[in-house]
């Protein structure tokens, strides 16, 4: 169970580690968001791309990537069935309904996890920002203080 914690009670080092800690959840929170979203990209290109495989164009020519550089010349033969890349090495051949049924499927997924997550970065940013708020002011108030203190000395 999470306890609540007053900010303006903690010591100056105390506010800078927990500062550090919420960098680096903001960080872990963005950097899982920016993968879900490149993943979530890759499948709706995926899903995209399986509007090509129709009738009309079996039988056209095309370029089959061997690298991200390195193209062969190919031609489309089966528009009904594709190979899909379920992760870990495993393929698995589905209808082109079926392909797009799974890469639907895949980036509902995707967001739902982005959507989940989204809040708990909004959060950890307003703590952040709070605790940033709180540094400044506490720094502020130990800057006036040693000012009117060394004021007081040397008169």
């Amino acid at each position: 169970m999470a306890q609540t914690v007053n900010i303006a009670e903690l010591p100056l080092p105390q506010l800078e580690v927990l500062k550090s800690q919420l960098d680096q959840e903001v960080e872990f929170l963005t950097s899982s968001i920016t993968q879900l979203k490149v993943v979530q990209t890759k499948y709706v290109e995926a899903k995209d791309c399986l509007n090509v495989l129709n009738k009309n164009n079996e039988g056209k020519e095309l370029l089959v990537p061997l690298t991200s550089s390195m193209y062969v010349p190919g031609a489309l033969h089966d528009v009904e069935t594709v190979l899909i890349d379920v992760g870990t090495g495993y393929y698995v051949e589905k209808n082109v309904t079926d392909a797009k049924d799974f890469f639907k499927r895949k980036i509902e997924f995707l967001t739902k996890q982005i959507e989940k997550i989204q809040p708990a970065l909004q959060e950890k940013h307003a703590m952040k920002q709070a605790v940033m708020e709180m540094l400044t002011l506490k720094i502020q108030q130990l800057t006036a203080v040693g000012a009117s203190q060394s004021g007081t000395t040397t008169a």
